[in-house]
């Protein structure tokens, strides 16, 4: 399991849009692509910003491939999403998946 992780800004109100962009586009998107194993996206109030992580699942470095294409490290950031952030990387790290454990394996999506 590869997690792919990625990092921008936003302001505020622009926090909560992007968090309705990744809900509505991304996860959609996402979820198409075969090998695609899950998404959390975390948000941490700083001031006048909010730093946005997403964090996506893969089942294999070419499963990232049918996502993102040849070049794995590039971050894939629709135009919808760039209007919505003051800053944002430009480059994604992977990782190897060691282990994790979730309660119950249930899907949690705040109300």
């Amino acid at each position: 399991m590869i997690a792919r992780i990625w990092t921008a800004e936003a302001s505020p109100a622009n926090g909560q849009a992007y968090a309705a962009h990744f809900a509505s586009h991304v996860v959609p998107a996402v979820q198409a692509v075969q090998g695609f194993a899950g998404a959390l996206l975390l948000t941490q109030r700083a001031g006048d910003a909010v730093r946005i992580q997403v964090i996506t699942f893969w089942e294999s470095l070419d499963a990232v491939r049918g996502f993102a294409g040849p070049d794995v490290t590039a971050a894939v950031v629709a135009d919808a999403a760039r209007r919505l952030l003051t800053s944002f990387e430009t480059s994604v790290r992977h990782f190897d998946v060691v282990s994790a454990e979730f309660s119950k394996g249930e899907t949690w999506w705040p109300t």
